[in-house]
């Protein structure tokens, strides 16, 4: 969904990954839960932290940090799980996505969203939604569905499954 498609007030969830803001529309965002111990998954990339248990069920733990390509962090007081549901070739998938902490829920208006920047061809950005501006602070606005790849996604099941 470009920005162009934006045409209502939205509701977002800010959280902090080192100093930038990024936001997740609030219908994708299922809980948000303190950080938990988490199972590792031997050969899984890096940013695939491993599993959780949410009430039974199987849960994969992506670090948005190492995704992105930014530096691991210690985990602290702040750091959390936003439990987030995923598009996967129509069906959903949960999954959780560390950050180091949560902001707020705000609205943002369509007005307050700009398009992604054009960083040329190289850059995939197609996975940022917009950029929001609240109180003179820029929030990259994330598309959950467009940050892991098809394959990324099939891995994550592939670890529910292994993991049930």
């Amino acid at each position: 969904m470009a920005v162009e498609t934006i045409t209502e007030t939205t509701q977002y969830l800010t959280f902090k990954l080192e100093d930038e803001l990024f936001a997740l529309d609030i219908g994708k965002v299922r809980e948000v839960l303190d950080f938990t111990s988490i199972t590792k998954v031997p050969q899984t990339p890096d940013y695939m932290r491993g599993v959780i248990n949410l009430r039974g069920s199987v849960v994969p733990v992506v670090d948005l940090r190492l995704k992105f390509g930014m530096a691991m962090a210690e985990q602290t007081v702040n750091t959390c799980v936003i439990i987030v549901e995923v598009e996967l070739e129509g069906e959903k998938v949960v999954m959780g996505a560390m950050a180091d902490a949560v902001q707020e829920v705000m609205d943002l208006e369509p007005d307050q969203i700009e398009p992604p920047p054009r960083i040329g061809t190289k850059l995939n950005t197609d996975f940022i939604k917009g950029m929001g501006k609240h109180n003179e602070q820029f929030i990259i606005i994330l598309d959950i569905d467009k940050v892991f790849t098809g394959s990324e996604l099939e891995m994550v099941q592939e670890l529910e499954g292994a993991a049930a």
